[in-house]
């Protein structure tokens, strides 16, 4: 039987992840007199008050992350922050205060970012946020940074995911029965770049945020800024899309056509949706660590079940 981590675990984890920051933080030489959680959910975003640098502590992980796979993702993101930061490009950098590295403490690989002040005026908008994305695509196009081949996809953990979640309750055994056979059929193709090329012609692949950039805009007081590149990938910009739906595909093909960029193919679009969605129910595996994930990921699981299997 799988043990769920209780309110206390997970207060306790949170505890210990702002204790590191702080630690960390101090011996890079920060003035800090109190770690404020700013955010928790599958990371500890930490304000290291008075210094205007805040820390992201990611807390739930895979089992097939590391801390050294972990540190080598973050290294990612901090050198393509870095660099669209330097053309200009509206993004939250890595804080200028300590050196541009990931640092290991207590178990934990953190990461530093300025302290930027939020606009809560106004509630997100998703619709805008996609438009706003080709804006990112753009600028991306030109990043010289060695990618692979949809890393993001994940593809060994969604396998092993999925088999984790054998014999459990968190998902119906119909639901885990399709996922399977759907993975059979994408795993492939996320795992190749030749075999993606082949199953479709002629579309161009890119580096991409990797982790929906929608969700992922920060309204800053100065304005809406790209932020968490831990999942910076190469592949369609459709990937970054995945599971949003017909608005906001529209969205993002007026910013397209605005960047002079293509639109999103309706083909590679049913592909991402459907990884995005086994992606989704491989997440389960992870939800002892994070029992809130099940009703959380919930829409997801129900959106997917209405629609046609990828393995038809």
């Amino acid at each position: 039987m799988t043990a769920f981590a209780t309110p206390e675990n997970i207060a306790a984890r949170t505890n210990a992840a702002r204790d590191a920051a702080v630690a960390a933080g101090r011996e890079l030489g920060l003035e800090i007199t109190e770690g404020k959680v700013l955010y928790e959910l599958f990371s500890v975003v930490v304000h290291l008050a008075p210094s205007p640098v805040v820390a992201r502590v990611p807390t739930v992980l895979s089992h097939t992350t590391t801390l050294e796979s972990l540190a080598r993702r973050q290294r990612q993101e901090l050198d393509v922050a870095q660099w669209l930061h330097d053309q200009g490009t509206p993004v939250i950098p890595p804080s200028p205060l300590v050196p541009r590295e990931p640092v290991q403490r207590d178990g934990f690989s953190i990461t530093f970012w300025p302290f930027t002040e939020e606009d809560k005026s106004a509630e997100p908008d998703y619709v805008k946020n996609s438009e706003l994305s080709a804006d990112l695509h753009k600028a991306l196009r030109d990043y010289p940074g060695e990618l692979e081949f949809l890393s993001s996809a994940e593809p060994r953990f969604v396998r092993e995911g999925l088999e984790k979640l054998e014999g459990l309750d968190i998902v119906t055994a119909e639901d885990l029965r399709r996922a399977r056979a759907e993975w059979e059929v994408l795993e492939p193709l996320v795992s190749s770049q030749a075999a993606f090329e082949a199953k479709f012609p002629g579309v161009g692949l890119q580096p991409v945020h990797g982790d929906s950039p929608p969700a992922n805009i920060f309204a800053s007081t100065g304005g809406p800024l790209f932020s968490d590149f831990e999942l910076i990938t190469y592949g369609p910009v459709e990937w970054d899309l995945a599971g949003l739906g017909p608005e906001y595909e529209a969205a993002y093909d007026r910013g397209a056509r605005k960047n002079g960029l293509r639109e999103l193919d309706q083909e590679v679009l049913r592909f991402v949706n459907a990884v995005g969605a086994i992606r989704v129910i491989a997440y389960l595996s992870c939800a002892d660590q994070l029992p809130a994930m099940v009703d959380f990921m919930q829409p997801f699981i129900n959106q997917w079940r209405d629609t046609e299997s990828y393995a038809r």
